[in-house]
């Protein structure tokens, strides 16, 4: 459920311009009411969505039931502020909400709210009284810090015990970084400080789009509502030059979570911040004081953190995995306008690896399906896409011998659909590509019209996890049409299409904004009829860690539109080639490969770690803990690191190492499937020769 809430809540950190957003001040609770214009804003959405959404969904009683469950969980993720006889009294809701809905009615989302308000409050004045007592760390019990599916606390001693669980745990964290009690005091009582006013910031606006997304996420996870403020900062965000430290940003009850990097971004460059962790503290410059930014708006964190290109900003971060704050690691970044040029398609040859004899293999690595359609309106001859980019390194590395090519489409979340057809032309004849089904049925096919092929040589294509949407489109093609080889782990399975819709052109008349909705509209299926949704696609030859990504993507989401299947496209597919074979020579190479053992061991961590709900509250326990998993992370990274040719570190020394070294094991790390995929493109080559040549 928190990846569902999240969606609303991401915040694309790039900016270098002056702030998007001032500091809010606290709203009375005597303004939490209504507007009518929000009252018309929810008319209008109810029928945009009842006649243009993809899927049929009526908004009924247990259409209610599902949006009383996603606000509650909007507002309190983690179960911490309700009491169970809180839900009870909101439970006359519970099949009334589509009712009101339909009568542009919104009431309840505010009487809702005024409580939670009311129950922050309590639970902050609580908390501030339990930093200043003191706590007893040798006691042994533990603090439940995951609770989304834990029941709602029944008594006020329950959830006061809770917060005392949470108190001493914040506590014992900063003490663990050898802070003094009076310090971890007085940054507690700033952080709990900020959570409260966080909420009392709340207007009636906000109020308003956190109610409406629990109805459009109670659709499917792509719907989404954008206020008249959050669309203008929308279109800053996507207009201004891209300058800042690149990362997308999601608020996870109080924490600031990177959800991924931009690729070409000072923080994707760097290789030191990665999705999945926390940032904890922000500082200015390479002297400034590190502020702690725990429960601060997502918002007023983007503000601390970006800034004009050339600046530097420090952040404390706690990786990925990691339930403790206990020795965070600082990273400094210079503030940046994304380089373009990274996000373009470059290629490279891999040749001389262990059983690979002669074989060259050329590599195009594509981090996006980019296409510049300003440039194209100018006019512009020369204007750059993936497909022209792509089209000129095949020509390059044919010009250079290579005997095979791999197309590297991992972390590439997708972009120009226009592109994805287009590039798929280029290792087919002719024929369709993928067809399109939108929400009165109606479905399209979007063909590849040229028969000129660019290169007809052996192929593969590798994906990860991250692959989504066009990326599926392309691998997808290349798999049906049996054109190429598909390595590495089920894709992401984003296969439905979204459009913005202003709100207010269904007001004749109407001069005020009321925002946009995102509006899921149409749905991809591949050539041979199925689609890319949810299950994405499955490759040929499945890497070792695909066994961690069944809970990863649209799999992960409980209410995500589920695979379907239309009738298959006309269209001829070449011969297959001998899987089998090709997965029994995999398997025996990689089986005691240090560099497969280290991807599923770091991936079994942070399942493990992920997969825990309750941390202990005796210090010497957390302490051995710590040490334990660390002496046991350091062992397989330098396991890793001298097979792959680098010096071993030691655990004080680890710190200090170099941003070149991080980097040179960051790449280390991406070859070892890249190697991989050369590999079984060459038992290909050899299994189908002489029939496979270089053209």
């Amino acid at each position: 459920m928190r990846l569902i809430r999240s969606v609303s809540l991401c915040l694309l950190l790039l900016l270098g311009a002056s702030p998007v957003w001032a500091l809010k001040q606290l709203v009375p609770v005597s303004e939490l009411h209504p507007t009518q214009e929000q009252q018309q804003t929810a008319h209008v959405i109810v029928k945009v969505i009842d006649k243009y959404h993809y899927k049929e969904v009526l908004l009924n009683d247990e259409m209610s039931e599902m949006i009383l469950q996603r606000y509650f969980e909007a507002l309190d993720p983690n179960r911490s502020f309700f009491l169970a006889n809180d839900i009870r009294r909101f439970s006359v809701f519970q099949e009334k909400l589509d009712d009101y809905l339909k009568n542009a009615r919104i009431e309840p989302a505010f009487e809702i709210f005024r409580l939670y308000r009311q129950r922050v409050g309590e639970a902050i004045t609580h908390a501030k009284k339990l930093i200043e007592g003191e706590f007893d760390f040798t006691v042994d019990e533990v603090y439940q810090f995951e609770r989304a599916d834990a029941a709602w606390p029944q008594t006020r001693a329950e959830l006061n015990d809770l917060w005392r669980k949470r108190v001493k745990n914040d506590f014992l964290n900063l003490k663990l970084t050898e802070k003094a009690d009076d310090e971890i005091r007085k940054t507690l009582m700033a952080r709990y400080t900020r959570l409260e006013n966080r909420v009392m910031q709340f207007d009636s606006n906000d109020i308003f789009q956190t109610f409406i997304n629990a109805y459009t996420l109670s659709l499917e996870p792509h719907t989404s509502y954008m206020s008249p403020s959050t669309s203008e900062n929308f279109d800053i965000s996507m207009s201004l030059s891209l300058e800042g430290i690149g990362a997308v940003l999601k608020d996870e009850d109080g924490y600031t979570v990177v959800q991924k990097t931009v690729i070409g971004g000072p923080a994707e460059l760097s290789k030191l911040l990665h999705a999945g962790d926390k940032i904890v503290g922000v500082g200015q410059g390479l002297e400034g004081n590190i502020i702690d930014i725990v429960g601060w708006r997502l918002q007023d964190v983007v503000e601390q953190i970006r800034g004009p290109k050339g600046s530097v900003v420090r952040l404390n971060i706690v990786p990925k995995g990691s339930q403790s704050e206990i020795d965070p690691e600082t990273i400094t970044l210079v503030r940046n306008k994304i380089k373009l040029e990274e996000q373009a398609a470059k290629s490279y040859i891999i040749e001389g690896l262990e059983g690979m004899d002669r074989y060259r293999i050329g590599v195009v690595e594509v981090p996006t399906f980019y296409r510049d359609f300003a440039a194209e309106s100018r006019g512009d001859e020369d204007f750059r896409s993936t497909t022209r980019d792509v089209r000129n390194l095949l020509v390059d590395l044919k010009g250079q011998g290579v005997d095979g090519i791999v197309i590297d489409l991992r972390e590439n979340g997708g972009g120009s659909l226009s592109e994805a057809t287009e590039l798929t032309g280029l290792f087919i004849e002719t024929g369709p590509v993928v067809q399109i089904k939108d929400a009165f049925g109606k479905v399209e096919v979007e063909r590849d019209p040229d028969a000129e092929i660019a290169y007809d040589g052996p192929l593969a294509v590798l994906v990860d996890r991250d692959s989504a949407s066009a990326s599926e489109i392309f691998a997808g093609a290349i798999q049906d049409y049996k054109r190429g080889i598909v390595l590495g782990e089920p894709t992401f399975g984003k296969g439905t299409v979204q459009t913005l819709v202003d709100l207010g052109r269904f007001v004749p008349g109407r001069k005020r904004d009321l925002g946009r909705l995102r509006l899921t509209m149409a749905q991809f299926f591949r050539i041979n009829g199925g689609s890319t949704q949810h299950r994405g696609v499955v490759p040929d030859i499945l890497f070792p860690t695909a066994r961690f990504s069944d809970e990863y993507g649209e799999r992960s989401l409980d209410n995500a539109l589920p695979w379907a299947q239309i009738q298959p496209a006309k269209f001829t597919a070449q011969a297959k080639g001998s899987i089998p074979r090709l997965m029994e020579s995999h398997l025996s190479r990689i089986s005691h490969d240090p560099g497969f053992e280290m991807l599923v061991d770091r991936e079994k961590r942070f399942k493990d770690l992920d997969r825990r709900t309750e941390i202990s509250l005796l210090e010497s326990k957390r302490r051995s803990e710590w040490d334990q998993r660390e002496e046991e992370r350091l062992l397989h990274k330098n396991r890793f690191r001298t097979s792959q040719g680098l010096d071993a570190i030691k655990q004080k020394d680890e710190r200090e190492a170099t941003e070149d070294d991080d980097g040179e094991e960051s790449k280390a790390t991406r070859r070892i499937e890249l190697n991989e995929a050369a590999r079984i493109l060459v038992d290909s080559i050899r299994l189908e020769a002489p029939m496979a040549v270089m053209r």
